[in-house]
């Protein structure tokens, strides 16, 4: 049984606190936020209670934390919780800032304590198949990896002003991936962007419409675009293409059902938003974490991956407002 206490009664806190309430193994044993309210009504929800920061992480029952509060707070909540030996699942990205992003990781390091970084989209049963079909050699060689990534609708103006940018806070998930599937570390990042969506997303300095493209030093490539617009809904598919075949993961529906009339083939929407098409990998994130801690061995996605995520993103921003590819 690991017992946690979790950081950040927001939307994905509130599903977090559910994953670990729902668990065998896992026992949610407090909740802290700077919002009093939310924190209270999320404890009573799941009969725990509220706890400040600080007592959280000196109580002895506490064994882990789950962070889920803004980013400009996740690498000191590292930092602390490291120094006070409990095991970390803390949400992407870990800070804005690669340096400061460095010393969180290098603290949890030093104090030897396990940290995974909530790259949940790994855990989704499509996109993990996939993944070990291609590790088995199920279409030869990688060469090309393809990642579509849009939202149905941008965030509000007053997150898109503190989120660090598209490519940290949307992309950041699909740089991962791409890192997974390709085998090998990107040395080259282009990227171009544009406010198609908004114009106010523009006048905020981001933008709501990007390509990147990577390649890894034996050549292979993966391309990834995102678009905070998708009048159908959430699209996340994966293509891989490889020496002997392609691999593919595609959106998924409420149903498989399709109807056929004389007015042609329909068949139920994509799902709408995050909640819905990753609810059941966020589960598998949080079992595998669990599994990981209680057995003894490093969760994963880790640390360094944050890491290398987060240069990516700066590179692929770095090569936005140059006009130029970034070489790592």
């Amino acid at each position: 049984m690991l017992t946690f206490a979790l950081f950040g009664a927001g939307r994905i806190g509130r599903l977090h606190a559910a994953n670990i309430a729902g668990h065998p193994n896992a026992r949610l044993a407090a909740v802290a936020d700077t919002v009093p309210a939310a924190a209270e009504e999320l404890a009573a929800r799941f009969g725990t209670v509220v706890a400040g920061v600080d007592e959280a992480l000196a109580s002895p029952a506490i064994d882990a934390v789950l962070i889920a509060t803004s980013t400009d707070t996740h690498a000191p909540l590292i930092e602390a919780a490291a120094a006070a030996g409990k095991a970390i699942l803390c949400e992407k990205p870990i800070d804005l800032d690669i340096a400061r992003a460095t010393a969180a990781v290098g603290a949890a390091t030093a104090a030897g304590v396990p940290l995974a970084v909530g790259f949940n989209r790994r855990f989704d049963a499509s996109f993990a198949s996939l993944k070990a079909r291609l590790d088995a050699g199920a279409i030869g060689s990688p060469e090309i990896v393809s990642i579509a990534s849009r939202d149905p609708a941008p965030p509000p103006l007053s997150y898109v002003r503190v989120s660090g940018g598209l490519f940290r806070d949307m992309m950041i998930h699909d740089l991962d991936m791409a890192r997974w599937l390709l085998g090998e570390e990107p040395v080259e990042v282009h990227a171009m962007g544009s406010a198609l969506v908004d114009p106010a997303i523009a006048g905020a300095g981001d933008v709501d419409t990007a390509v990147v493209t990577l390649r890894t030093a034996s050549g292979r490539l993966a391309q990834i675009s995102n678009s905070r617009r998708a009048a159908y809904g959430y699209d996340q598919r994966i293509e891989c293409h490889g020496s002997a075949g392609m691999l593919r993961a595609e959106n998924l529906r409420a149903t498989t059902v399709e109807l056929a009339t004389a007015d042609g083939f329909s068949r139920d929407p994509v799902l709408h938003f995050f909640l819905e098409r990753y609810g059941p990998a966020y589960r598998a994130e949080l079992d595998a974490f669990v599994d990981a801690v209680t057995s003894g061995r490093p969760p994963a996605p880790t640390g360094e991956d944050g890491l290398a995520a987060l240069r990516l993103a700066d590179a692929a921003q770095k090569s936005l407002e140059t006009g130029m590819p970034v070489r790592l």
